[in-house]
This record gives C-alpha cells, structure tokens and sequence, in this order.
C-alpha cells in the first residue's frame, strides 16, 4: 500500500490521512461542503469559494476531467479540495486537462483518500470551522500551532473583482446591462448574453457616475466570495440607484441589496452548497430545486419595514431565498439560476429582469 503523504487538521483536533493532488503546500482555509453530484470544474472555479477548502461529498471526482470552455473565472481562487477518490485518468471527449493539472497551475492544494462522509458530518455538527492541509509527518500539535496562528483573510470581493471594465457582447442585442463584479461567474453573463443583452462587467470599486456613463437599461449585482459587510461601497451604488435602474441581484447581490435597504444579514452555520435545495417561490407557490453556495443569509425579522418583500423560501430551514421592491423595480435571489438546476427551474428569473428593463 502506498504510504499516506498529506493531511488535514481540523480545528476541533481531528486529523485525516490522504494523498496529495494539485498544488504541493500547505494551507490554512475554512472547511465547507458541496453536496453536488457533477459540476467540480465550476466549483473549483468559482469565485464564491475564495479562501475555501471544499470537501466534494460526491465520492468520485476528477473522472471527466477539465474543458476549458466550462471555466467560471479566468483565475480559480478555491483554497484547496477534499475528495473521497480522485481519478486522474479522466474518459470524457472534451477534456483538455485534468483536474489535479488546473489545481496546480493555479497554487491549489488538493487530498485524497479521505472519510469525506464523516468530515461533513463533523461540519454540519459543529460548524465551518479553519482546517490546514500538511504534510503527513506533521505532528498534530504542530499542525494545530500553525493553523492557530494563521488568521483567516477577509475582504475577498477585492481581491476577485476585476481590475478594469471588460465587455461581452451578443448580435443583435436589445438592452445593456452593468454587471457589479464582486466575483461574478462567467455563465450569468452568458445567460444575460442569451436574452439579447449587451453586458459591460465593471470592478465593484466603480463609482455611480462611471456605471451611468454606460447608459445601462439596468444594473446587476453578481455573486461573490466572504462577508457581504465587507463590500460597503456596493451597498452604497444600490442605495444611489435604487429606483433609477431595474436592479437584479444574486447570491451575494442579494445580500448586498437587503443591507442597503437597512436589513441585516448572519452567517449561517455550515452554509447552503449543493444543487439539490427546494425553494418555495411564494408568488406563485411553485417549489424550484435550486444550486447554492453561501456562507451567509438575511435575517428576515430585520426585513420589516425595509421596503423589501420575501418572495422565496428555503424549505430545508426557511431562510430567505429572494427579495423584490415593486416600486423601486428590483429583485434579487440568493441561489444560482445560472447553475441550470432542475435544469430550468429558475430561468425565469432572468426573463423578469427583461421584463423590467422593457417596462
């Protein structure tokens, strides 16, 4: 049997033996879960997972490889990956790569041979918690001294957002649109691009007057990575453009638009990941399967008297899953209807910020 070369320390003293793919460093993150079953590629590469480790609960990954056409962002920012089994022998036609290849190329740490069901048990138990990835001659409370004196980073949406506007295009197009980037992944602008829209993505540091000199027909606020408190400058754009612009917010766009309404928002305790959440849509009374991935939520008692109305619940622990202001002409979700859950369960979702923009 091939000796154990890697290691994970959870912050509660737990360790687990595997073996290392990607990226060979050690690293200190937050442990989550993800509870999809395909999808790895978009989930290493999706800014929301910035200072991250992901433990993947599906058992087998890496067996269709990567496709390059699939990425999510230019540069994966994913702090590591936590398999069952890897398979670096991938059958797919498409593939370009594999995935301990990309994990590499971009400095992320990945093991192996984990028990990633009782890891996820331990997260959902007791919490996210910072877990660091080591050496397998690492003694524990060596392990445990360096992921001690290790601060966990904040203020990510800096750090993904983009450094200058960039634009996407479609023929024959029908509106423009701005797009907030605080981590935005690359299949909401190829679904506004898919309802005629011309999308002019911007840094989250720009200011009101440069988002207008773009003469958008409407605003969207894209998903991002960390604490939603943390991007006060785009809770400040909202609170200027709120009722000047359609507005269209997810995941964190949804976050950030039930702060500038005077709403609060927690951090939840093992965070929603996976794309197999119900959803209650309560305009219509229709239940969508959803794709999330969030570490924080909105606290609906600080809801009353903001002007917002809930317009979608989680059925697994009734958190508040979408938002809108009829007056104002804004509406948010905090799942992914990108994702294509269900598939297409929430693709109307994108048609309603058409509709608003053609009203």
């Amino acid at each position: 049997m091939i000796p154990y070369n890697k290691k994970i320390v959870l912050e509660n003293g737990l360790e687990f033996y595997g073996y290392g793919f990607g990226a060979d460093r050690e690293a200190v993150n937050e442990i989550v879960f993800n509870t999809s079953m395909v999808g790895y590629q978009e989930i290493v590469s999706d800014p929301s997972y910035t200072d991250q480790m992901v433990v993947m609960t599906y058992p087998l990954i890496g067996n269709y490889g990567i496709t390059d056409e699939d990425f999510e962002t230019r540069i994966p920012t994913m702090g590591g990956l936590i398999v069952r089994e890897y398979n670096a022998l991938p059958s797919n036609f498409r593939y370009t790569k594999t995935l301990s290849e990309i994990l590499e190329e971009y400095n992320i740490p990945g093991i192996s041979g984990v028990d990633t069901r009782r890891i996820t048990r331990i997260i959902r138990n007791e919490g996210c918690q910072r877990v660091i990835i080591t050496d397998a001659g690492v003694s524990r409370e060596e392990a445990l001294e360096r992921l001690r004196n290790t601060p966990l980073k904040h203020d990510q949406v800096s750090r993904v957002t983009c450094r200058k506007r960039w634009f996407s295009r479609t023929p024959n197009h029908k509106f423009d649109v701005v797009a907030v980037d605080c981590g935005i992944k690359y299949n909401i602008v190829r679904c506004l691009n898919a309802k005629s829209c011309n999308v002019t993505v911007v840094p989250c540091t720009s200011t009101v007057e440069e988002i207008l000199a773009f003469q958008p027909d409407g605003l969207f606020l894209s998903n991002g990575p960390g604490d939603p408190e943390d991007v006060a400058h785009v809770i400040e754009i909202i609170r200027e453009l709120r009722g000047r612009l359609p507005i269209f917010g997810i995941c964190l766009g949804h976050q950030l638009i039930s702060l500038a309404y005077g709403a609060q928002t927690y951090k939840l305790k093992f965070g929603h990941r996976g794309g197999n959440h119900p959803v209650k849509n309560l305009l219509t009374g229709r239940v969508e399967m959803t794709s999330q991935n969030h570490n924080y939520a909105v606290d609906a008692d600080t809801l009353k008297g903001s002007g917002l109305e809930i317009t979608h619940i989680n059925l697994l622990d009734n958190t508040v899953e979408g938002l809108r202001s009829v007056e104002d002409r804004l509406f948010s979700v905090q799942y992914h209807p990108e994702s294509a859950p269900g598939p297409q369960d929430s693709s109307y979702l994108f048609d309603q910020f058409i509709d608003l923009m053609r009203k």
